[in-house]
């Protein structure tokens, strides 16, 4: 890509020969050298057709909110990454390099209200040893609506009990992989069900998380969220604003929560790094109580929004 800003997606390839553009085998580059750039148009980004990522969905990955060019809550995304890597036993990723590579390609964007960063880690092909990765900058999504009036929520059985991370931690819960079919499938058939979204419950009737996102749930001045021990991947966006509410004044807490206790909500939210946090005005076809004022509130406060 020629000097400038470019008004379309970016990619910026990490690690081993990424200088090239392409990365080793005419694909994305092994993590390892810490190399990074250039930035180049999605449209002329290339994987390599055997990366695992590609074949298996044998990888992690990050979603990181740009607002006004201000990464959000980045220090624990990077931290979450190289969580997930280590729950899959996937090589290191070098963070202080995909950091670098996300500055660059932002910086090279054309400056947009909302962006929205990927940082992608992968096993890379089979049998090289050598992993790979790469960063994406996307033009963000016009979550406005679903922010200020909310959004319509089904709950789904997730087929397993809450203590599935300790029980069976081959599973993976709790990481943050690229294997999203499973996920994509749960918000299929919550458009079926004339639903926006879904919050997962176990076998056991306790609440987990959303397919991209964790649960706050209010009742009074107490602020609870699932415990991330339940198999949850653990939330960036929902500790800043837990942080927030904690500046507020409110109570806040990790807890075990059952379904009857999101239909007794006073307010109710899905919070994630894209759409941050929207309300939920039905659950199961029930009506919940929406707090614009107080939504809103949190998005100042949390996110300058």
């Amino acid at each position: 890509m020629s000097g400038g800003v470019a008004v379309e997606d970016l990619v910026v390839f990490v690690g081993d020969g990424a200088e090239a553009g392409g990365g080793a085998g005419g694909g994305a580059a092994a993590v390892a050298g810490g190399g990074v750039g250039p930035v180049l148009p999605m449209r002329e980004a290339a994987v390599n057709v055997a990366d695992l990522a590609v074949t298996r969905g044998d990888g992690v990955f990050e979603s990181i909110g740009v607002i006004d060019g201000r990464f959000i809550e980045l220090p624990r995304h990077l931290a979450r990454l190289k969580h997930s890597s280590a729950m899959l036993d996937l090589p290191e990723p070098d963070v202080e390099a995909f950091e670098r590579a996300a500055r660059l390609a932002l910086a090279a964007h054309a400056p947009q209200r909302e962006l929205l960063v990927k940082l992608l880690h992968s096993r890379g092909i089979e049998g090289a040893d050598r992993a790979s990765g790469w960063v994406q900058v996307l033009a963000g999504t016009d979550h406005s609506a679903a922010r200020s009036t909310g959004i319509r929520v089904v709950t789904l059985d997730r087929g397993y009990r809450h203590d599935i991370a300790q029980t069976s931690p081959w599973l993976l819960q709790g990481a943050k992989t690229l294997s999203y079919a499973l996920n994509k499938a749960a918000l299929r058939e919550a458009a079926r069900r004339d639903a926006d979204d879904v919050i997962f419950v176990s076998t056991d009737d306790v609440v987990l998380e959303g397919p991209t996102s964790n649960v706050v749930v209010r009742h009074g001045d107490v602020f609870r969220t699932p415990r991330p021990d339940l198999g949850i991947l653990a939330g960036t966006t929902q500790a800043a604003v837990f942080e927030t509410l904690g500046a507020l004044g409110f109570e806040t807490a990790e807890a075990v929560i059952t379904p009857a206790e999101l239909a007794t909500a006073d307010g109710l939210w899905l919070l994630s790094s894209g759409r941050l946090l929207a309300p939920v005005r039905e659950l199961d076809g029930r009506p919940l109580p929406v707090d614009a004022d107080f939504t809103r509130t949190l998005l100042e406060r949390t996110f300058g929004l």
